[in-house]
């Protein structure tokens, strides 16, 4: 298989995961009606119930694939995804669709997981954080098209025909994988799974400084995204009266995480990762505190909502990329284990933040930019913290 490929099939899974969300986003209010969900706050459970899904199941997937190999245990997970995917089309009441939300995201993480789990076996360092972020212009495209063709699809059929979309890609993706993945991780590597070794290979990735810190850094900064597409329609519909406009001004947001992961893997190998991602984060917190501050003082425009957040969703592509190699480049002895450790904690760390974010939403964007200004400072502490005070170079003891 070529580079090429390799990246567009890596791109891909981690595609899945922003399909199964985005594409949703437009039929909120039909699938609320459909349902009787009684608030529009409460169906933001939609969403947070397959990021809860998603969030905990990468702790099985990541042994998993360590003892079986990454090709099964992926294809296990498109497997679960596609039907879950088939059957939220059936739903008739608003658990039902919470149940097959929330496995949809059980499937979806094996996707997550083994994304990362294979770039690490073939790639390290500053390697891997170029691979990671050119994957990630494709998977941030994803958010740019999902809300339009979900908006599509729902002026000219049932929002039901959206899951079958969401089906339909699982099976495309298993069937690619199946036919032209290689497995990454040959026999000889391979870890039994035995009950001690499984807790002690997470114990070795939660005590380890710069990936426990990294990666709950990363947590509080998706914490921030989650709280914004929790509350994007409403912001957009309700607050700005954008109507059916809503997945353009979406898409022009989810545009600038494209164009800084872009420039990330152009300059990633030449500045480093802490450089780079240590500049956005600082950055982003910025940007969220002046806007804050604009929201607060009433001057809260649809020109200033969408010029800002573009700007901090800059930033956020030349932070999550990079936050996530250098989580998991000193655990690379047991990537699948840490890959699913840092699924773990930054989806269901950050589903939660994003969830509180969102429920705070009571007419008006100020709780969400709020909620960016605090998680981003919250990031700079537990930065300074994992580097000893010390931005921009790595410590001098880089595996606590």
């Amino acid at each position: 298989m070529g580079f090429r490929e390799f990246v567009a099939i890596v791109a891909s899974l981690m595609a899945v995961n922003a399909l199964a969300i985005d594409a949703m986003l437009p039929a909120l209010p039909q699938i609320g009606e459909a349902l009787s969900i009684a608030t529009e706050n409460q169906r933001q459970f939609i969403i947070t119930a397959y990021l809860l899904g998603f969030g905990v199941a990468q702790l099985a997937y990541g042994p998993l694939s360590d003892r079986f190999g990454r090709r099964p245990v992926l294809l296990f997970g498109l497997v679960i995804y596609t039907i879950a995917s088939c059957a939220a089309m059936l739903v008739t009441s608003f658990d039902q669709m919470i149940f097959a939300r929330l496995m949809q995201g059980v499937g979806s993480a094996a996707a997550r997981v083994l994304a990362v789990s294979i770039v690490r076996d073939c790639y390290s360092g500053r390697q891997m954080a170029r691979v990671m972020s050119i994957a990630f212009i494709m998977f941030i495209l994803v958010p740019v098209i999902a809300p339009s063709v979900g908006q599509a699809i729902v002026l000219v059929a049932p929002w039901e025909w959206i899951f079958l979309v969401l089906g339909l890609a699982g099976f495309g993706l298993a069937s690619w994988i199946m036919l032209r993945l290689p497995e990454t991780l040959p026999p000889e590597r391979r870890n039994p799974i035995v009950l001690s070794a499984v807790f002690a290979a997470f114990r070795l990735v939660a005590t380890n400084r710069l990936c426990l810190g990294y990666t709950l850094a990363a947590a509080s900064i998706l914490g921030c995204l989650f709280g914004f597409i929790n509350s994007a329609q409403q912001i957009f519909v309700d607050v700005f009266d954008t109507g059916s406009a809503f997945p353009i001004y979406f898409a022009s947001i989810a545009l600038f995480m494209a164009l800084s992961s872009f420039v990330n893997s152009r300059i990633v190998e030449r500045y480093g990762t802490r450089v780079v991602s240590h500049t956005g984060l600082l950055a982003f917190t910025s940007i969220a505190i002046i806007h804050a501050s604009m929201a607060l003082s009433g001057h809260e425009s649809l020109v200033v909502f969408l010029v800002l957040q573009s700007l901090m969703m800059f930033c956020f592509g030349l932070v999550m990329s990079n936050f996530s190699a250098m989580a998991m480049d000193p655990v690379g002895m047991v990537a699948g284990t840490a890959a699913s450790f840092q699924g773990f904690v930054t989806t269901v760390g950050g589903a939660l933040l994003g969830f509180y974010i969102g429920q705070h939403y009571d007419g008006t964007a100020t709780p969400v930019i709020l909620g960016y200004a605090c998680l981003g400072m919250l990031s700079i502490v537990i930065v300074l913290i994992t580097e000893k005070g010390r931005l921009f170079r790595p410590t001098v003891t880089a595996s606590r």
